[in-house]
């Protein structure tokens, strides 16, 4: 078993936290971060250029390798073209592995503060309520991912060749990870 531990997270350098849409992983990647002095790293800031233009495979890779490729650093997900670039570089994964009415209800929640005040996001573009509620939409995206990105959280904490999985099943698994790498 990869099952890790909060000590594993304590002397990481490298620190993937993934998880499904609206789940908090930006967020608490942001303050692990913080919190083991790493710099955060935002992948879909990566992924998306201005006007919600997805980045082509090839400068995905000319932006997310190198990056993975760092000393340190707290990166809050992976797409599944770099999944084994990731696995061979990051000490520790800190898997959001929360029930769907979590991570939905937050993504929910996130969605609407994001198309009221129109806060940028993604490299700068800004969520619209037509884009909320079209068939690509981060929301339909949950939908779609949700199964597949949990069941990963599961194969990596499974498979002893990956690095030790940290599975957080609930958002007070997050803040007492947080209380355990409060700044010293």
């Amino acid at each position: 078993m990869a099952s890790g531990t909060i000590s594993d997270v304590q002397r990481a350098r490298r620190v993937l936290t993934f998880g499904v849409c609206g789940s908090g992983k930006s967020m608490l990647a942001q303050q692990i971060a913080d919190r083991i002095g790493v710099g955060y790293v935002s992948i879909d800031d990566f992924c998306w250029d201005p006007g919600w233009v997805q980045a082509s495979p090839e400068e995905l890779d000319a932006r997310v390798i190198p990056v993975l490729q760092r000393d340190a650093y707290a990166v809050d997900s992976v797409y599944r073209r770099h999944n084994a670039l990731a696995l061979e570089r990051v000490d520790v994964i800190v898997g959001l592995d929360y029930p769907r009415l979590v991570s939905l209800a937050r993504l929910l929640r996130r969605t609407v503060r994001r198309v009221i005040r129109r806060e940028p996001c993604c490299n700068g573009n800004i969520e619209t309520l037509g884009r909320a509620l079209s068939r690509d939409s981060i929301i339909a995206w949950h939908f779609r991912s949700f199964a597949s990105k949990r069941e990963r959280i599961r194969e990596w904490e499974a498979n002893p060749m990956v690095p030790p999985v940290v599975r957080l099943k609930r958002p007070r698994d997050a803040e007492a990870l947080l209380a355990a790498l409060a700044p010293l």
